[in-house]
């Protein structure tokens, strides 16, 4: 049996009985979560260019634009919530491979559950089933593949293509062919760093999973060898991979348990630095003026990604990690506002990046990171982090995502309709119809 018959089959049979209730409940955070990403980015510049272009387009007005007025189709909702929810880096993250598990599976599932009425219940499970499914073929392949392709534009698309199958009802043959007709589709490189495509890859996942289960649904085919074939996924994308990793354990364990949350909008690898840099802040009061240099050393990967010396604007800063140690330590937060165009010209900021150095150190693990700073006076400060606030290890509580999510929604939507979103999403098992949230999530 091919491995896309396997987790095509776990698809179509797993049950929300036999999910442990502590997968449901992180599968309700992380819907949490990423509802309040694209309610934050729906305003931003990308989404408002992808909507005018897309609006000749659209094929009626089922679904609503999160966080906006707009409506349109269904595949054009899943491309412009997955958008607008990964466009200020603040969704989740699977740290192992750096794929953000929400955004496809979310933006398909909640796009088809405008077209037809899907529950709580069955939304939660098919959430589960695509996370699961894009985290493991991630799990296969990131160590060979992350240099060059962003893995939740190459393995998302899979999550989102699996979820949706699963509340179309489609059975193993055609949840097969969805997931070959989902790696037609696996794209998105990092070229495409600091620029507006970078999210577009990640709208893109969802949209092109979702076009994958619509197209299986009709009795669409593809190779059933798709993953593991000798040109399939695996050995096209990674010249290096673990296929054992695609079913080892599959449906006794959940990826779901291990993913994420951001406290910083940016790079999830550039976090540990963050969390240095503001812990010294707030320990010690330090005045930018009177930091003499700054040295940081990082994981080789960290550097390769975050190794931006002058962003040239906003979005390049995400990509910089000398922009968050110096923003970090003036304002003391690493929120959207610190990765905006004003904040890279600051002049405060411009200083401190032009003192910080970076170093690679293969030792530290990938999410980790030593800040030493040296003062004018000679004091010198150090801090070393290996446990990332918002990790598995070091989670950010329930209260904290709804404080994250009020944050993100600020100017957006009341904060009346934002505390409703709240309440509706921790009591998503009961709903009857989940296209309540996306009402919810809408701009009125």
């Amino acid at each position: 049996m091919t491995a896309a018959r396997t987790l095509a089959r776990y698809a179509v049979t797993e049950t929300l009985e036999k999910i442990p209730a502590a997968a449901r409940h992180e599968a309700t955070r992380s819907i949490l979560n990423w509802l309040g990403c694209a309610v934050g980015g729906s305003r931003h510049p990308a989404v408002d260019k992808a909507l005018a272009a897309l609006a000749p387009f659209g094929a009626g007005n089922q679904c609503t634009v999160l966080g906006r007025r707009e409506r349109t189709d269904a595949l054009n909702a899943a491309l412009i919530n997955g958008l607008s929810a990964h466009v200020l880096d603040f969704d989740d993250t699977h740290l192992r491979t750096l794929l953000h598990p929400s955004v496809p599976v979310a933006s398909a599932l909640m796009a088809v559950a405008q077209r037809q009425p899907i529950d709580g219940r069955d939304f939660i499970q098919a959430f589960i089933v695509g996370v699961e499914i894009e985290c493991r073929i991630a799990n296969a392949i990131w160590f060979a593949h992350n240099s060059h392709w962003y893995i939740t534009g190459t393995a998302g698309v899979f999550g989102a293509a699996a979820a949706v199958t699963r509340v179309l009802g489609l059975d193993e043959n055609a949840t097969t062919h969805a997931l070959g007709i989902a790696c037609a589709q696996a794209a998105g490189t990092r070229e495409m760093a600091g620029t507006m495509t970078k999210a577009f890859i990640h709208g893109r996942a969802a949209q092109n999973g979702l076009l994958a289960a619509l197209l299986a649904q009709q009795g669409f085919t593809a190779a059933e060898s798709s993953l593991e074939g000798q040109h399939g996924f695996a050995n096209v994308l990674a010249p290096e991979r673990d296929l054992a990793a695609l079913t080892a354990g599959l449906g006794e364990t959940y990826e779901i348990l291990a993913n994420s949350y951001k406290p910083y909008a940016c790079g999830v690898v550039a976090h540990p630095v963050i969390d240095a840099c503001i812990q010294l802040h707030n320990e010690h009061r330090i005045n930018p003026a009177e930091i003499a240099c700054i040295a940081l050393t990082v994981n080789p990967r960290a550097l390769e990604l975050t190794g931006i010396k002058s962003p040239p604007n906003g979005l390049k800063s995400k990509w910089s990690i000398y922009h968050s140690a110096a923003v970090s330590l003036v304002d003391g937060a690493a929120g959207e506002h610190q990765y905006s165009d004003e904040r890279v010209n600051a002049p405060a900021v411009l200083a401190l990046r032009g003192k910080t150095t970076a170093s690679a150190d293969a030792r530290l693990p990938e999410i980790a990171a030593r800040v030493t700073i040296t003062l004018k006076n000679g004091t010198v400060l150090e801090k070393r982090i290996d446990r990332v606030i918002g990790s598995a290890e070091n989670p950010m509580s329930d209260r904290d995502l709804e404080t994250k999510l009020r944050g993100l929604a600020d100017g957006v939507l009341p904060a009346a309709q934002a505390d409703a979103l709240i309440a509706l999403v921790w009591r998503i098992g009961e709903l009857k119809d989940v296209a309540e949230l996306a009402r919810t999530a809408a701009a009125t």
